[in-house]
């Protein structure tokens, strides 16, 4: 997944004008406007690194002139006390963007590490790990790229993706059959369709929608396992709900395409990351 640097740059904007309000009043005050240093970005624990060039964009923001040195790329197992990277220039710029970077490497590679756990806990089988919408408000972008950089794959990015019929779409539309006809009359024919059930009964209705998708909501590996010898690869088969480290990989031995987990974005700890003056 690519960063929209223009998205980027709004949300980095944004940030700066929370944190930073008219001015910060313990460096300002306390550091001289000519006082220049050099700072080391260290991480504190194991993880995988994510958010690089966005700490970078963070510093730039503030302070064009600041030199950013990546030591470590995206992907890249991190070790406690690996040094991720290097800023120099002026210590009032540093120590001001110095909170919003690291939130965002340690948010971000928080969201990297889980992904690449769940990865590695299915990698026998060939089943795929995506995300999910349940990401904070406004950073979607960040953090489905930050899934990406930890080898899992992204869901849909917003509602206007593809189509995705959930069961208060079919409360409100009355069946599968006639939300899917509906649908089709609407959509573009490059559009595709994905249809949640619950229930096995009800997949032999949503095959005969003819859907590109079929997600299976909250069903045990027994059921998703019966699903997919039905289905036999006439559509996608992705599995969801309920799902944790414990379980993941006896969801993926059951022969489905996709499985997604909103724990990816929602449920993660961020990466003791710090920023040390030398």
């Amino acid at each position: 997944m690519l960063l929209n640097k223009f998205t980027l740059n709004d949300i980095i904007e944004r940030a700066i004008q929370e944190d930073l309000g008219y001015g910060d009043l313990t460096t300002d005050n306390l550091i001289a406007a000519s006082a220049s240093s050099k700072a080391q970005i260290t991480s504190k624990e194991e993880g995988v690194t994510a958010g690089l060039e966005i700490a970078r964009a963070v510093f730039h923001q503030y302070d064009p002139d600041l030199k950013f040195k990546a030591l470590q790329k995206e992907g890249d197992k991190l070790q406690a006390g690996t040094v991720i990277a290097e800023v120099e220039g002026s210590t009032r710029s540093i120590l001001k963007a110095e909170r919003l970077a690291l939130n965002f490497l340690q948010r971000l590679s928080g969201i990297a590490t889980k992904s690449r756990e769940y990865v590695e806990l299915v990698e026998a089988y060939p089943a795929q790990i995506a995300d999910t919408r349940k990401t904070t408000p406004t950073l979607r972008m960040l953090e489905k790229y930050a899934v990406k950089v930890g080898g899992a794959k992204n869901h849909r990015m917003g509602l206007d993706d593809c189509v995705m019929i959930k069961d208060n779409h079919l409360k409100a539309a009355g069946s599968i059959k006639k939300a899917v006809k509906k649908i089709k009359a609407n959509i573009s024919h490059t559009t595709k369709i994905e249809i949640e059930i619950d229930q096995l009964p009800l997949l032999e209705e949503a095959l005969a929608a003819e859907v590109d998708i079929i997600l299976l909501d909250n069903m045990s590996p027994e059921e998703l396992k019966k699903a997919v010898q039905i289905v036999d690869g006439r559509v996608i088969l992705e599995a969801s709900g309920g799902i944790t480290k414990e379980n993941v990989a006896a969801i993926a031995a059951s022969g489905v395409d996709i499985i997604s987990v909103g724990a990816l974005t929602h449920q993660i700890n961020s990466i003791d990351i710090a920023l040390d003056l030398e």
